[in-house]
């Protein structure tokens, strides 16, 4: 959405700032912080209630992250869902609010002019996206205080659409538990229910003892435990793609099925070719200076080029012409990048690493590591509305 569309919107005498839709069964997933597994979380619940004829919805309110379809921009987490499973709602309607660069700006100029509108927006859009839905998955934005700013927080937002909570939290237990209670007091400010929690990304080593003492830490809180599901290594792994937009690099040579190649391993040229060899695995990435001659030759010749994910060549300088033409006729992706290899390796660490549609692997994993670990039966019974 264009904040300067709603200028154009209803006159204030046609805005409803609630939902008219007070029959399907609705969820709000929350966090304690961005990236602790709000979509994850969404992912895997969506397809453990899609089953028998239920009929499932999808909103995510107030999007940060967007991608241009027809045009539009729309949150790449209702972009994301609709594609891994088809819902059956216009995508416009899945992802009502995006907030780019300009935004609050904007909402701040002129805010009580504006407030309605977004408001309006976001419940016609819900009703859209709950029409003739058994249970609708909405999907916060970080914790429950983003969005404050324009009167629209994930707690107020909450409240609005008449949602219970699920509070998503990174594994652990004292900070965990902290934010769990601050999120919790901004809920429970506004008067929104909260159904219990989820606690995300745990080791596996400390899974039990983080179970016992988060169950007992939030009884205390009247929280309920929902589950606790186990970091998994998988679900961290960046495909090449995802690389190759971070760091802007160009491709020098067959691009096909770089979604689809993992990186489990990276490996910075720093030995002699040979030596480079001998750390190959499966899923290697190698950073390299594009004027190593020797590991490029090395990669190219050795058997173990069908492991490389794809190897990055750092550096204003190009291959020379023999090389690149060795290069253009590998199988292995290899990509050029202007920066220095420190500030690619930089760059690559700053990645958050989202799941994307074409993420089929990691999207069954979800879908099996949360009905195996999360109380599906509680959250099912908990699906009801307080109206």
């Amino acid at each position: 959405m264009d904040i300067q569309s709603l200028f154009e919107g209803p006159d204030d005498s046609e805005i409803l700032k609630l939902p008219r839709n007070k029959s399907t069964k609705r969820i709000f997933i929350a966090a304690t912080r961005m990236n602790d597994g709000k979509t994850t979380t969404s992912l895997g619940l969506y397809s453990a209630l899609n089953y028998g004829e239920k009929k499932i919805g999808y909103i995510k309110p107030v999007g940060q992250r967007f991608v241009n379809i027809d045009g539009e921009k729309i949150d790449e987490d209702s972009f994301l869902l609709t594609k891994t499973f088809d819902v059956s709602t216009p995508i416009q309607a899945m992802s009502p609010i995006v907030v780019d660069k300009d935004f609050t700006k904007i909402f701040l100029d002129d805010s009580e002019k504006i407030y309605p509108k977004i408001a309006n927006r976001l419940c016609r859009s819900f009703d859209r996206a709950a029409y003739e839905k058994d249970y609708i998955i909405i999907e916060g934005t970080g914790h429950a205080g983003v969005g404050s700013v324009f009167n629209l927080s994930n707690a107020q937002v909450a409240k609005m659409l008449n949602a219970k909570v699920i509070i998503v939290a990174s594994g652990g237990i004292g900070r965990p538990i902290d934010e769990i209670a601050l999120n919790q007091a901004l809920f429970e400010k506004v008067g929104a229910d909260i159904i219990g929690v989820i606690i995300n990304k745990v080791q596996p080593n400390k899974f039990d003892f983080i179970k016992h003492y988060c169950g007992k830490a939030l009884k205390k809180m009247n929280l309920e435990l929902l589950g606790v599901i186990p970091e998994n290594s998988k679900l961290a792994e960046p495909s090449l793609s995802q690389i190759i937009n971070e760091i802007n690099g160009e491709c020098l040579n067959s691009t096909n099925n770089i979604e689809s190649k993992k990186i489990k391993k990276v490996i910075v040229g720093a030995k002699t070719g040979l030596s480079t060899i001998d750390d190959i695995e499966e899923g290697t990435l190698i950073i390299s200076s594009a004027d190593r001659e020797d590991i490029i030759q090395s990669c190219i010749k050795s058997n173990k080029a069908v492991m490389l994910s794809g190897i990055i060549l750092t550096g204003p300088i190009k291959p020379n012409d023999g090389t690149l033409a060795d290069i253009q006729a590998s199988q292995i992706p290899f990509i050029l990048s202007n920066d220095n290899s420190y500030s690619v390796i930089s760059r690559m660490n700053k990645i958050n690493i989202k799941i994307q549609p074409h993420d089929t692997d990691k999207i069954s994993i979800i879908k099996e590591i949360l009905k195996s670990n999360v109380d599906l039966k509680k959250i099912e019974a908990a699906f009801e509305l307080s109206l």
